[in-house]
């Protein structure tokens, strides 16, 4: 039995299953990733990309932060691509309950997943320091300076910077959808981004499925291991 066709037994037998997602789910739909090879971590800048997406750094460089933060984090022409659109239609046919991820693109739901999970915030989100009222992204993109809100006060993108804490409220809910599944998959993600990769942790089910195209240190935990492109391998499953 080929790997696909177990993915597609594994997954035909359960209606209790959580996706957890990192990069390669949105590099498929032309979102650059940090650490491949073509990826923000081997290309040139000022300051190390993770400098950049620091608290201090968008404290102290707020205007050299937002420069980067518009050229390289924001993504207006991206869109879903198999992947995205599997799970939804797996959400859609009561299979899959949540959909986990790190990405803050918002692709999940532009593809039509109701219960998606972000750890690491959103592009989409922006909000005011002083008055706490949210803008889109666009606001971000065509502001001229400083985002700044119609109060006066300072718009910061709703996404966890380097240095700044994940949302506990976020993490609780992903620990209990991941502790109550029956089918874990595990996709796109080298899973070295901590916090967020101890999540799968909590995983108590039957079945712990990895896609990615590289190894990653919780491969011989899995089930079955997928090494091989999310997007191409999702599509292949029939819902």
């Amino acid at each position: 039995m080929s790997k696909i066709d177990q993915l597609q037994k594994i997954i035909s037998a359960s209606d209790n299953i959580v996706f957890f997602g990192g990069a390669g789910v949105s590099t498929e739909s032309g979102i650059p990733d940090f650490r491949s090879v073509d990826g923000l971590y081997h290309e040139q800048y000022q300051y190390p990309p993770e400098t950049i997406l620091s608290h201090t750094f968008y404290r102290n460089h707020t205007a050299e932060f937002f420069d980067f933060y518009k050229k390289k984090m924001i993504c207006p022409e991206a869109k879903p691509n198999k992947a995205h659109s599997k799970l939804a239609e797996l959400e859609q046919a009561g299979k899959l309950k949540a959909v986990v991820t790190q990405n803050i693109d918002g692709l999940h739901q532009m593809a039509g997943s109701k219960k998606v999970l972000e750890l690491h915030g959103s592009v989409k989100r922006n909000y005011c320091e002083r008055c706490k009222k949210f803008y889109d992204e666009s606001f971000i993109m065509n502001s001229v300076g400083l985002p700044t809100c119609s109060c006066g006060g300072p718009v910061k993108p709703d996404v966890v910077l380097y240095e700044e804490g994940l949302d506990r409220d976020t993490m609780q809910q992903v620990a209990s959808y991941i502790s109550k599944a029956d089918v874990l998959i595990v996709g796109g993600t080298s899973l070295v981004v901590y916090p967020a990769a101890g999540m799968i942790d909590y995983f108590r089910g039957s079945s712990l499925v990895l896609i990615n195209r590289a190894a990653t240190a919780a491969d011989k935990k899995a089930n079955l291991l997928i090494p091989d492109s999310i997007g191409e391998v999702l599509g292949q499953i029939s819902v």
